[in-house]
Formats: C-alpha cells, sequence, structure tokens
C-alpha cells in the first residue's frame, strides 16, 4: 500500500466525485431532496479542505465558489433545475480536470490558462449574477441604539436571521473600570448591531438604588459572519463581571448541522468536543456545562440535557450531535474491519495461491504412488485447508458490479440529451459480485452497447408515440448469478433488429451463401461479423454492427460469451456470460485420445454412459437421444484432430455441460474426476486454437487444456462439425 498523501487525496477526490455525480442525476427526479445537497456541499467542501491543506489553490479557489452555490441551494436562496444540473456536472468534471493538471504540473498552484479560462467560463454561467463585493469594509457600530422590546429579539421573526445576545454587567462592572459601551462599540466593528433591547428587571427600586452599582443589562440583535467563539471573545476582559448568553442565528443553526454532518468520522469524539468542533459552543460554555453536571451527580443528567436547558442550544444539534456519535462509533468499528490493499500484491498473493495449488495436487500423486494411509490423511487435510486459503484469498478481489453500472447514469442523461431522446436507465442485480479484474476489462464493452442500445435501439420520442409506445425508451441493465457464472443483461425497449435487413447485408458483404439456411439466433450472431452494420451511415457515437465484433473478442478475452435476442419493434436484448474469477476454477478432468483436458466444473451437469445406438449422425450433425431429449454433441479427439488407434467402445462416456439453458454433449474416453485448476494463459502460438480457455498444470506434471464450454456450445450451434483450428492469420 502507498504511503504518498497526493495518491489517497486521489483516492478521495474520485470518490467524493463520484457521490457527487451520483447526486446530481438523483436530484434529477427530487430536486428538493436535502441529504443529496449535503451530498453536493460535503463533496465541494471537503475537496476544498483536503486541496488547501496541500496547497492545491486552483482547486481551492474553484471549488469555493461552487460550494457557495451549493450552499444556497441547501438553504432554499436559489432554486435547482435542469440547467443548473448541467452546470454542476460539468463543475464535478473540471474539478477532476483541476485534480489531474496540478498532480502533473511542477507548481502545484499553478495550471493553464486554458484551464483556468475554462473555470472561469463555467463559474460565470453558474453564478451570471454579480454577488456583491466581498472585500468591503463592514460598517460602523451605530453611536446610539434605539429601543426595542426584549420580547421582540427573543420571539424574533422567521424573517430575521441575526445572533441574539444576551448581555449582563455585574453589578461592580463599574468599579472594576469597565466600560460597557466600548464593549457595544467594539462588538460593532464585527458585524451590524441591527436592533439592541435594554432590559429593566434588574434595577432596584429608588431607595436602594446604588450609583456606582452597574444594572445594565441588554438583549442585542447582531449581524455578523464571525463564529460564537470571536464573538464571545469581545467580552474576554469582562467574563468575570458579565454574564453572557449567545444564540446563534437560524442559518447559523442550519450551518452547524451541515457542518456536523460534514465532520469526518475521526474527528467526532466527545459531545462537548463536537459542538466546540462545529461552533455550536465554546469551550467556556462547555467547561461550564461539565462544572454544573459535576455538581449535580447525584441527578446523573446527561451533557445533552444540560447544554440544552443551560445554554438555550437549539435540541436539534444536540440530538443530531448525539446521532453523529451513535453512528460513529458504529462506523469506526465497521470501518476498523477494513484495510486499502495494493492491487498488485493482491495479485500476487492469488498467483501464489494458485502454485500452492499446483504443488498440493504433485503431493496428492506422490503419495498415491506410495500408497502411504497416514500420509493419505494429512494430505486431505492439506488439501482442505488450500481449498479454504484458496476461496479466501479470491473473495478478496470480488466487488460489486453495481458500482460499474452506476456510472453509465451519467452517460445515458449525457447521450440522450445529446440525441433529443428520453431515456430511463434501470439498474437490478448490482449486489452481484465478480473478479475486479473481470469488472474492469467489462467497462469498455458495456459502454460500447449501452451506446448502441440508445443510439440505434431506442427511439425518438416522436417515433414512440406514433408506434404506441411511452414517450419515454427504457434502458436496463441486470446482472445475476447462473450455473457459477455471471449473466449480464442490456435490455431495450427499442426498435429492435430486423433479421431480414441483417441477412441482406451479410449476404452483399459475402459473408453467408444465398441458399444458407439461419435460424433467426444465427442471423443475429451474424452482426458480430466485422464490419457488418445495418446502418447506412455510422453515427459518430456507435454503430450497431460496427465495432461489435471488438465487443465480441472482448468479452472472449475473458473467457466469456455474448448472445443477442430481439424482436422486430419490442426491443433487443444482449446476454454476457462471463466466469466469476479469471485465476483459480473447480474443474472436472477427463481424458480422450491420450491427452487430458479440465472442463469447468460448474458447467457440468452430467456425465452418463451411452451406447453407439444412441449417438445418431443425420447428415453433418451429430446428436444424442437422452432420455428422449435431443442433444448435440461432439468427440473430443475428433475435434482436436487426434487420431488414435484404439477401436471404438461398445458404451462411451458422455459429459453433458449446460451454458445458460444451452446443453450439449462431450464424447470422451475416460473420467478423472474434480479437482482445483489454476489457469495459465496459452501463448500467442495456440490465439486460433477453438473451444479452449486455458491451459494448467496436473499434479502429475503434465499439461491439460481447459475446455471453453461457451464457445464449444456456440461452435456446435453454428458448425455441425466445428474443428479446433480454423484458418490461419
Amino acid at each position: 500500500m502507498t504511503n504518498d498523501p497526493r495518491e489517497a487525496f486521489v483516492q478521495e477526490v474520485d470518490e467524493l466525485l463520484e457521490a457527487m455525480e451520483s447526486a446530481l442525476l438523483s436530484l434529477e427526479e427530487t430536486p428538493e431532496d436535502p441529504e443529496l445537497l449535503h451530498t453536493l456541499f460535503r463533496a465541494m467542501h471537503t475537496i476544498k479542505g483536503t486541496a488547501g491543506v496541500f496547497g492545491f489553490d486552483p482547486i481551492v479557489d474553484f471549488t469555493h465558489r461552487v460550494e457557495g452555490v451549493v450552499d444556497g441551494l441547501r438553504s432554499g436562496e436559489r432554486a435547482l433545475d435542469e440547467p443548473l444540473i448541467a452546470i454542476l456536472l460539468s463543475c464535478r468534471d473540471h474539478t477532476l480536470a483541476l485534480v489531474q493538471a496540478v498532480l502533473e504540473g511542477e507548481d502545484p498552484s499553478q495550471v493553464s490558462a486554458d484551464l483556468l479560462g475554462r473555470g472561469q467560463q463555467l463559474l460565470d454561467r453558474l453564478c451570471p449574477e454579480p454577488v456583491g463585493d466581498l472585500t468591503a469594509p463592514v460598517a460602523s457600530a451605530p453611536d446610539g441604539y434605539g429601543a426595542a422590546k426584549v420580547e421582540k429579539l427573543a420571539g424574533r421573526e422567521a424573517a430575521d436571521d441575526y445572533w441574539i445576545i444576551s448581555l449582563g454587567f455585574g453589578p461592580d462592572a463599574l468599579r472594576n473600570g469597565m466600560d460597557p459601551l466600548s464593549f457595544l462599540r467594539y462588538l460593532g466593528s464585527l458585524g451590524e448591531i441591527v436592533d439592541i433591547a435594554t432590559r429593566t428587571d434588574r434595577l432596584p427600586p429608588l431607595a436602594d438604588f446604588d450609583p456606582e452599582s452597574c444594572y445594565l443589562s441588554f438583549q442585542i440583535g447582531f449581524q455578523s459572519d464571525a463564529d460564537k467563539a470571536t464573538i464571545e471573545g469581545v467580552f474576554q476582559f469582562a467574563e468575570d463581571d458579565c454574564e453572557i448568553d449567545i444564540l446563534p442565528p437560524r442559518s447559523k443553526i442550519e450551518e452547524y448541522l451541515a457542518l456536523l454532518d460534514d465532520l469526518p468520522e475521526a474527528q467526532v469524539q466527545r459531545l462537548g468536543e463536537i459542538l466546540v468542533k462545529i461552533g455550536a459552543l465554546t469551550e467556556k460554555e462547555v467547561a461550564q456545562a461539565l462544572a454544573a453536571q459535576a455538581a449535580d451527580q447525584a441527578s446523573a443528567r446527561p451533557l445533552g440535557e444540560i447544554l440544552v436547558g443551560r445554554h438555550d442550544i437549539q435540541r436539534s444539534i444536540v440530538e443530531q450531535a448525539l446521532d453523529k456519535q451513535e453512528k460513529s462509533k458504529s462506523r469506526v468499528a465497521q470501518e476498523g474491519r477494513y484495510i486499502r490493499v495494493d492491487a498488485l500484491r493482491l495479485g500476487q498473493l492469488i498467483t501464489q495461491v494458485g502454485e500452492l495449488v499446483i504443488n498440493t495436487a504433485a503431493m496428492r500423486v506422490a503419495v498415491q504412488r506410495r500408497d502411504t494411509d497416514d500420509l493419505q490423511e494429512v494430505v486431505e487435510r492439506v488439501e482442505a485447508l488450500v481449498g479454504d486459503i484458496r476461496d479466501n484469498a479470491l473473495q478478496l478481489r470480488m466487488v460489486q458490479i453495481g458500482e460499474t453500472f452506476s456510472r453509465f447514469r451519467r452517460v445515458v442523461r449525457d447521450v440522450s440529451k445529446e440525441l433529443g431522446k428520453e431515456i430511463d436507465l434501470v439498474v437490478t442485480g448490482g449486489e452481484t459480485e465478480l473478479d475486479k479484474t473481470v469488472v474492469e476489462k467489462l467497462n469498455d464493452p458495456l459502454t460500447h452497447l449501452v451506446r448502441n442500445a440508445m443510439d440505434h435501439g431506442i427511439e425518438t420520442p416522436q417515433e414512440r408515440l406514433a408506434c404506441g409506445k411511452p414517450a419515454k425508451g427504457t434502458l436496463q441493465l441486470n446482472a445475476y448469478h447462473d450455473s457459477g457464472r455471471i449473466l449480464v443483461e442490456i435490455r431495450d425497449d427499442g426498435a429492435g433488429l430486423d433479421p431480414q435487413r441483417i441477412r441482406a447485408k451479410a449476404e452483399a458483404r459475402g459473408l453467408v451463401e444465398p441458399e444458407r439456411n439461419l435460424t433467426p439466433q444465427e442471423t443475429f450472431r451474424l452482426i458480430f461479423e466485422p464490419g457488418l452494420s445495418t446502418k447506412d451511415e455510422a453515427s459518430s457515437l456507435s454503430g450497431r454492427g460496427v465495432g461489435m465484433d471488438v465487443v465480441r473478442r472482448n468479452i472472449e478475452a475473458l473467457r466469456g460469451s455474448i448472445e443477442l435476442d430481439s424482436q422486430p419493434g419490442q426491443g433487443t436484448k444482449v446476454s454476457i456470460s462471463l466466469p466469476l474469477t479469471l485465476a483459480i476454477i473447480d474443474g472436472f478432468l477427463v481424458g480422450a485420445g491420450g491427452e487430458q483436458y479440465v472442463i469447468p466444473l460448474a458447467q457440468v451437469a452430467e456425465c452418463v454412459e451411452i451406447g453407439r445406438e444412441q449417438a445418431l449422425t443425420h447428415g453433418d450433425r451429430h446428436h444424442v437421444n437422452l432420455r428422449g431429449e435431443v442433444l448435440p454433441y461432439l468427440r473430443l479427439k475428433e475435434f482436436f484432430g487426434i487420431r488414435s488407434g484404439a477401436a471404438r467402445k461398445l458404451r462411451e462416456s458422455l459429459v453433458v455441460v449446460r451454458v445458460g439453458h444451452a446443453k450439449v454433449g462431450l464424447i470422451v474416453d475416460e473420467l478423472h474426476g474434480e479437482l482445483q485448476t489454476v489457469i495459465k494463459p496459452l501463448g500467442r502460438v495456440f490465439e486460433n486454437l477453438k473451444g479452449v480457455a486455458g491451459a494448467t498444470v496436473l499434479g502429475t506434471g503434465d499439461i491439460a487444456l481447459i475446455l471453453d464450454v461457451q464457445q464449444l456450445t456456440a461452435l456446435l450451434q453454428a458448425h455441425p462439425q466445428p474443428q479446433a483450428v480454423s484458418g490461419r492469420h
């Protein structure tokens, strides 16, 4: 794991900007959701603060302006609409560009003038109206204060938004040289005293009046950007002769709640410390409350109750602080279970576990040759332990596919607006887990398929309404487990594919003979041939057919398969079948023609013996009658071109394998049983070998090929007598 704090900064920014993008897209549906608005503010606020620590001034300057706009959204000063969401999305992208620029440049405080110019253009669109001169001097305090009722200030109207300061000087204040008016003038230098009321309840009867004693007590309405500690500091030198209570403005209360929400979990400790950190209380007030709690131990009053009653703190702040404190304890305990691990180190661990699996198998073979019962038991225990280690190691690299799916919300939003279409993205199965390396390599093919569905699949609102469909189209992303594999579906309710048009295009390009009969699935499969497109003009976004051969190659490189199904006028479904992991699998070892092969165990449905009379041939097609079901099959040694002098047996072993709903049979000579298989990639010499996903080293030291069941099934469906090697490139 890296110790470079800049890399940690980049990781944090990526996470915050992903959250910001997700929140903005959700706000299009629920523009007044306060939690989503808090997420926007928290992203900009945190990035600004962290960038300031590193001295990344361009990021600080830009995010500060954006943060101000988002803060206005939270307070209701500005309404959130679709154009503003679009600008904020662009601000999110520009923030990422700034981060990349400052990290790549020699001077983090400088970025290119072009980048700064683009940022200024965004800010001009974000804040088209001037907000005033923030550097203008604060107005001085008035010399005189109009009388006002204490009740008016204490029960201020909703439109009022200022500090309420209850100030009572002690009887010895004048004797001690205090000038109450000087404190009020100093207070005025920090803001504006908008109203003041003199309290008379402390005045004694005239007969008891002492002209040297101080009976002044005020209720002050004060408008200022200063925090509570600064305001309290005005009266620091009079604290022994003065009683002061400060009630924050309503906007400050909202700010405290927001700051409390943004407070990092690591800083959430004791209640008093939380309230001091966000500025809701001063250290002096907390100390007074703790002293009151200690003096009244008999009643065992909670500190939160004392703070609410003694210092007029809004109950909502204390309650939320307590809630934050509880969530922090829970989250810290939860996060304590996790650590960040370098992906390279994790890959090395998987490789080492793979070697351990191979050597355990070799140990098993060596012990079997010596036929030692005691060692057999030891080997079984070691194998079980290695199996657990293997499973746990692979789980470390498993991630949910939902994060990849969620990234397409932005793609769907931007592309649909560019095309003038209305498209709703529906995501299901996001909790499905598969290997991190598979997820990363799946992103590009998925992006191409999603763009295809939006560009050439889903119609414009006018076309949909004319066909009796809703104006808004639907694009679905779904993932789920099936027979030890992951199925990913991209489904749209658009115009669908036209088989006749695909066939005509394929014949025109010489990809299929006019007299050849094709099933609908075989026709749709032509889409994956290089260069075939049903569109007369390729779009800049995508072209269904243009690039689909690349999609197929990328999926097959992951030992996966891709299928198309479509109904004209109803939509298209693309199904991608993927392995859970690319490293280690449970396999089933078979023999054919003196060679050994591994079939992924998750795809083995059953093993049966069949007689010669069950294996039938009709023309160039081979099938077996399995309990009344017609099952296509191939003989492995014939498929791989292995010549064997051994005569065919009267009864043969048939391994039934399944891919989705499709089943085929593989006729083999021997069944050796289950084993753990470490997948080794084949070299470029074997890249055109069909039906093979890789190789593995057996415990005997021999090499066995791992069969690609998806490809074998597709080959059987497309060609009655497929061969392992088809042409040279």
